[in-house]
């Protein structure tokens, strides 16, 4: 493969159709269909790639349109995704896990003509957000889905998108992309706001095309290109998995080999035994605990090498390797790393580690076993990966690395982290204001504090706005979750909690007047602090917060609660005089009783 390729391609899908014609009959797309992994190559792929785009365009889809895609990963939503583009029409990824509301947005704002739906399972509450917006009507089916249940919606089958004069088809889509330029519009990726409402990132083709190419220079000069193959496993609806998942192996001509899930992806890696893998934090931490668990079974000689690999992995971090690192290098390559790579497939020459910061214990973890751990750090308005650490900029696991090649950055007076380069988004879908307070003078204002090492290495310390990333690297807008819960009558006030935890947890207050009623028909003495320790009354908080989470997507659930011993006030510094609650100071207060929850 050629860099020149990436960077002197015109669209994604130019670069597509470049890489399918050079591999021809190799694979491109496996997955696992009735027990076997199937692969599909890459001039198959071309060919359904093209067939669907001018199927896409036979449906009265134009340029422009946007096309929703609600699909588990699988190869037919890479095969949308480039067939929508081929089509000339705007690709809007959106997650399984929805709820009705969730859809409803989305439908609504891309103002989408039509929806690549995966399975029956995931139409309920896409089919009743297209019947309460009135968008998305043409629905293309992956798998059969029951017409009694499709209502007024137009619904046609894959075969259906996927058939027809395959020449005559990539004639048309080669005529239709010679006018594509970088900076068209490829995609819509919505992402959280501070306003609780997701916004729509407008990633042209050279954002992601530079991000591909950038990416791809670190692996050849770090590792070198081989055949490599990819195990998928994020959602594809996710800018990182997007990106790096999908855009980058096409880029280097691999493999991608669908994972099953989280419940079958050791066996999954050995299966596969994939060259490179994209993953978020919290996978690490669940394959490190098992890991050790597993090793800590096998006897003293065991432990001890464990122990040598814990300490190894300590001064790594820290960056104090000596001559003892030198004899624990040596020790661990003759012990226990071998078995450790071949339980990741015994090919894996990095792990990619991104959307959502990498503790680094967890990260020296790995290093110390003879895994490359490459942390990425971006957003989805970067298309995403702005830095990223890697062997030869010298892996310090505490920084996110230097900015990829392409990308500059540099440090504003407040300490904000600012990017500019080709990368960078073309702003947020009819938010004209949003985008002017995040694109200013052709700068990417990210939102996150830091500041770049003697050796060009970012250093994230804060982050400057209140968005919320969980451990698997999922955006969750927490005022949106507060207002939600405080609109219930037993609670007055709300503060949530998750960020790079499993799951969302709460701080309320509850409403002083509702518990004062509470206390009567319950035959109790009003006392709040008294009120809290009855299982009774916490029930009936945690009824408030249930019915707050039927209309939260899974992400978003609150799924423990701890009260709070008093209102939040700007007498007691909880509150802006605006009457913005000050998250800073409440965590001062309540964060032991919150990390408890877990």
């Amino acid at each position: 493969m050629q860099l020149a390729d990436i960077d002197h391609a015109s669209s994604l899908v130019a670069l597509f159709l470049q890489r399918a014609d050079e591999r021809g009959d190799k694979p491109f797309l496996t997955a696992k269909i009735d027990g076997t992994w199937t692969s599909m190559s890459y001039a198959e792929a071309a060919e359904k790639v093209c067939l669907m785009a001018e199927n896409l365009r036979k449906l009265g889809l134009r340029d422009g349109d946007r096309v929703v895609i609600v699909a588990e990963n699988r190869p037919e939503w890479c095969i949308a995704d480039l067939a929508i583009m081929a089509a000339g029409c705007i690709t809007t990824p959106a997650y399984t896990t929805n709820t009705e509301r969730d859809h409803a947005h989305i439908l609504d704002d891309s103002g989408a003509s039509a929806v690549v739906l995966g399975n029956a399972k995931l139409a309920k509450p896409l089919f009743r957000a297209i019947m309460k917006t009135g968008r998305g009507k043409k629905v293309i089916a992956v798998d059969p889905i029951s017409s009694a249940q499709s209502g007024s919606i137009e619904l046609t089958s894959w075969g259906d998108v996927t058939s027809g004069d395959a020449v005559q088809a990539r004639e048309a889509v080669e005529s239709r992309i010679a006018g594509f330029k970088r900076e068209d519009m490829a995609c819509i990726i919505y992402t959280s706001g501070t306003s609780g409402a997701p916004r729509g990132v407008m990633l042209h083709h050279g954002a992601i095309l530079h991000n591909v190419a950038a990416a791809a220079h670190v692996i050849e000069g770090d590792f070198g290109w081989e055949e490599e193959r990819f195990l998928s496993f994020l959602p594809l609806s996710h800018a990182f998995e997007h990106t790096a998942g999908f855009y980058l192996p096409l880029g280097l001509g691999a493999d991608i080999w669908f994972s099953e899930g989280l419940d079958k992806l050791s066996s999954n890696l050995e299966e596969a035994r994939p060259t490179i893998m994209v993953v978020v934090p919290r996978l690490f931490e669940v394959l490190r605990t098992k890991m050790m668990k597993a090793i800590e079974k096998q006897g003293k000689l065991a432990n001890f090498l464990l122990g040598r690999a814990l300490v190894l992995g300590e001064k790594q971090v820290k960056g104090r390797t000596g001559v003892m690192s030198a004899i624990d290098e040596a020790l661990l390559s003759a012990t226990l790393r071998p078995k450790i790579k071949e339980r990741f497939g015994g090919r894996v020459k990095a792990l990619v580690s991104g959307g959502a910061p990498l503790n680094p214990e967890v990260g020296g973890f790995f290093q110390a076993m003879g895994l490359t751990m490459l942390q990425g750090y971006g957003q989805t308005e970067s298309a995403p990966v702005i830095a990223c650490n890697y062997p030869s900029a010298g892996i310090k696991l505490d920084t996110v690395g230097p900015p990829l090649r392409g990308v500059e950055v540099k440090i504003a007076e407040d300490g904000e982290i600012l990017v500019r380069g080709e990368l960078v988004m073309k702003g947020y879908w009819q938010r004209p204001d949003d985008t002017e307070n995040t694109l200013r003078d052709g700068w990417l204002h990210t939102g996150d504090v830091g500041h770049i090492d003697k050796k060009g290495r970012i250093k994230i310390t804060d982050r400057k706005k209140d968005i919320i990333v969980n451990d698997k690297g999922d955006n969750v807008a927490p005022q949106k979750l507060e207002g939600m819960l405080t609109l219930q009558p037993e609670i007055s006030q709300a503060m949530v909690s998750g960020d790079k935890k499993p799951y969302m947890v709460a701080l309320i207050v509850p409403d002083a007047e509702w518990a004062v009623q509470w206390s009567r028909d319950n035959g109790q003495q009003f006392d709040m602090a008294a009120l809290q320790d009855l299982p009774a009354f916490r029930a009936a908080i945690k009824t408030a917060i249930d019915r707050t989470n039927e209309d939260l997507s899974v992400i978003e659930k609150v799924r423990k609660f701890v009260l709070a011993d008093e209102p939040f006030t700007v007498d007691n510094d909880m509150m802006t005089p605006t009457m913005k609650i000050r998250r800073m100071q409440i965590r001062e207060n309540y964060q032991d009783r919150l990390d408890a929850l877990y």
